[in-house]
């Protein structure tokens, strides 16, 4: 089960639920964001990037991970892609490929132990031709990503063209040979503008020991890693083109994500924020600030927290799903998304359930003609009373990788009766 995947669909479990609960929807959010966005300069990726702008968005992250704790050299997602590359192709292609990723993984570990990234006594950048080599290597590592969120993908990265196209000449030295210089130096380039950026400060005034690289949530019951957690601050990097236009819903409903799904405040997290690699400017928000621009309908971080658990607990893994196979299925979320919902207690407003002012319980029944507009919008998605009924699909589209037969049984495997 991903978040990801979850915020995709509007008919999701997860997406339906979180729909509701941030009740002001991703506008206020947008707008101050927008606020403390204050620079027009944006660093454009290089002509010679173009579809391969999400791989230099992964190597860079992992470079600023790096630049706070160097303890994970190799991403996770990397390490499981390379393990996976061995099942890939048909004819010992697929064992070269992870033959030369445990090489590529032995050598970045080497690398970033060697310039010692995470010293806060060194500069944040290093020389040039050593950011070069380390960059070559994370773009490596970002294809071998691919394979972990996408095997289909997989196979029109670079990475797998060389090695399908000749098997025996594939090694570490032609791996680190196929990042497009420009792709190089667009890593280098955001490395660069972060090293004069409000990013440079955090790290400055924080340790390694308060630094966790791609935090992820035990016993949470999905997929989720943001970027970075750092004394109390939850961030996720973005390295979009268009940073006006980052704070979508899907962005904002990533970060309550990972927030809620932090149950056991193991990162203590009181702020959370956005770092643009391309503007170098870092956006924050305390927690209570967060939910209250998120229009959230329980304030109390630990009781939506618990309420967030309940629906993984009980969506069984598929909170993420857009679809539902059978009858049982569709009314087993429609209850359990009921049993969840909100409701308004008598002198609340019914949108974001906060109490009305005094002034106007009598005159009002919303807090504000935002929560006026919201509310219509809400009921049209049957998300309050007096809409539609909640739309789950009881229909699943055949899976490409699989027969008929085998996606019906994997289907109506979903919740146990």
């Amino acid at each position: 089960m991903s978040l990801i995947d979850g915020l995709r669909s509007p008919h999701s479990p997860l997406r339906r639920f979180l729909d509701r609960e941030l009740s002001a929807g991703p506008g206020p959010l947008r707008q101050n964001y927008r606020a403390q966005h204050r620079t027009d300069h944006v660093l454009l990726p290089p002509p010679g990037v173009g579809t391969e702008a999400g791989t230099v968005g992964t190597a860079i992250d992992q470079r600023l991970r790096l630049a706070f704790t160097a303890a994970a050299p190799v991403d996770d997602a990397a390490l499981i892609g390379i393990e996976c590359t061995g099942r890939f192709g048909g004819h010992g292609e697929g064992l070269r490929m992870r033959a030369v990723g445990n090489e590529l993984a032995a050598r970045l570990t080497e690398t970033v132990q060697h310039l010692d990234l995470d010293n806060r006594d060194l500069p944040l950048d290093r020389a040039q031709d050593e950011e070069e080599d380390l960059a070559r290597m994370l773009i490596a590592a970002a294809w071998y990503q691919v394979m972990t969120r996408n095997s289909i993908g997989f196979a029109s990265t670079p990475l797998a063209g060389a090695a399908l196209e000749d098997p025996g000449a594939f090694t570490l030295t032609r791996l680190l040979e196929l990042p497009h210089p420009d792709m190089v130096d667009d890593v280098l380039n955001q490395l660069h503008k972060t090293a004069h950026s409000p990013l440079e400060d955090l790290r400055a005034r924080t340790r390694t020991e308060e630094c966790h690289g791609g935090p992820t949530f035990a016993g949470a019951r999905i997929t989720a890693d943001a970027d970075l957690a750092v004394d109390g601050l939850l961030l996720d990097f973005k390295s979009t083109r268009h940073p006006l236009k980052e704070m979508s819903q899907r962005t904002a409903w990533q970060l309550a994500g990972y927030l809620l799904l932090d149950a056991t405040d193991a990162y203590r997290i009181d702020t959370v924020g956005l770092y643009l690699t391309r503007t170098g400017v870092l956006a924050s928000w305390p927690v209570e600030d967060f939910l209250d621009l998120l229009g959230t309908c329980r304030r109390d971080l630990t009781e939506l927290r618990g309420v967030f658990a309940e629906l993984l607990t009980g969506c069984h893994g598929h909170a993420d799903a857009p679809y539902f196979t059978t009858q049982e299925e569709v009314d087993h979320v429609r209850r359990l998304l009921e049993r969840l919902a909100p409701v308004a207690a008598p002198g609340c407003c019914p949108t974001c359930l906060q109490p009305l002012p005094e002034a106007t319980r009598r005159l009002r029944k919303f807090c504000t003609t935002r929560c006026r507009g919201r509310a219509q919008v809400l009921r049209n998605r049957g998300l309050m009373p007096g809409g539609p009924r909640p739309l789950f699909s009881g229909h699943q589209p055949p899976h490409p990788d699989l027969p008929g037969d085998a996606q019906v049984m994997s289907l109506t495997a979903r919740f146990p009766r």
